[in-house]
């Protein structure tokens, strides 16, 4: 019978900003053993509200007992995950996410964004995020009801890469900073070390396609994920579904690679899961699916594309 664990969301629990893999896993669980864990808003200490009784004693901890590697971003893991083996597949059930704290963060940073000459006015805010309401509420009083995800859900990557930093998104997954990978989204990453050695991490409250000033409402979230090994389903990239879509990732540094990576993705897993030829599966995409830019500013820009299941 699969396992419920609950990894404590406490700093030795976690890495800063590192991708590693040869990091030691920080549990070990079976195939379809489902797991729960949290993480704190990525950043520092300058991304910290005024007022020091708000900062959780945990993430002050991880604040002050950690130090930050090649990226910004706390990740939970890895968590080995047995029977996985390079050239498999992970897949990951979100089965639920969850903001842990009462705010987070918007930050407009040097050399950062979408329009970093137009905006050199640098400033963080910290909206309140109301549980009750399930809302977070602007400094200018709007309020946006929460969306939470996981910025960061990944495996560790190709041992030949060594360490990779936080921020960029690549085969691994890592950093995509993808909204539609909530609670109910199941996603599915290629597996390039034993164990799979899986990471989530980089709390999102709630974020637009693009992200465009480089965050989102950055906060502590709490998750549970179900993990499989899946030894039928060759992959090369990351690749989800919802309930109602499958869902195609691209990326690249060039949107429009990006977007073309996305389109290919789509084409291939429509092919292998009908009978369509490529050209069919091709004009079906055209006709039907909806590319959406994930996020801009990651290094690798995102580009997803959404394709209703009901169509296949």
């Amino acid at each position: 019978m699969p396992t419920h664990h609950d990894i404590p969301v406490t700093h030795d629990h976690m890495v800063w900003g590192t991708l590693d893999p040869a990091a030691p896993p920080v549990l070990r669980v079976a195939s379809g053993d489902t797991v729960t864990l949290g993480s704190f808003p990525a950043g520092g200490a300058a991304s910290l509200p005024p007022d020091p009784s708000r900062v959780p004693p945990a993430y002050r901890a991880a604040l002050d007992g950690m130090a930050q590697g090649l990226g910004p971003h706390f990740m939970t893991g890895p968590v080995f995950v047995e029977g996985a083996e390079p050239g498999d597949a992970l897949q990951i059930d979100i089965l639920d996410v969850r903001v842990s704290q009462d705010w987070g963060f918007v930050s407009i940073l040097p050399l950062l964004g979408t329009l970093p000459d137009e905006f050199t006015s640098y400033e963080t805010i910290h909206p309140e995020v109301d549980h009750a309401r399930g809302v977070c509420v602007m400094p200018w009083g709007t309020a946006i009801p929460l969306e939470p995800f996981f910025g960061i859900l990944g495996v560790a990557p190709p041992p030949a890469w060594g360490r990779c930093g936080s921020s960029v998104p690549r085969a691994f997954g890592g950093n995509m900073d993808n909204k539609e990978l909530k609670a109910g989204t199941t996603l599915y990453l290629p597996v390039f070390n034993p164990g799979a050695l899986f990471f989530a991490g980089d709390g999102h409250g709630v974020q637009g396609d693009g992200e465009v000033c480089i965050t989102a409402l950055e906060t502590g979230v709490t998750g549970t994920f179900r993990l499989t090994v899946r030894k039928d389903m060759p992959l090369e990239r990351p690749f989800a579904e919802t309930p109602a879509h499958l869902m195609s990732i691209g990326l690249d540094e060039d949107l429009d690679d990006a977007a073309r990576q996305a389109v290919r993705e789509m084409v291939d897993h429509v092919c292998r899961r009908t009978s369509l030829t490529r050209n069919q599966a091709y004009m079906l995409c055209s006709l039907a699916g909806n590319l959406r830019v994930t996020q801009l500013v990651d290094g690798n820009k995102g580009v997803h594309m959404l394709l209703a299941k009901d169509l296949l």
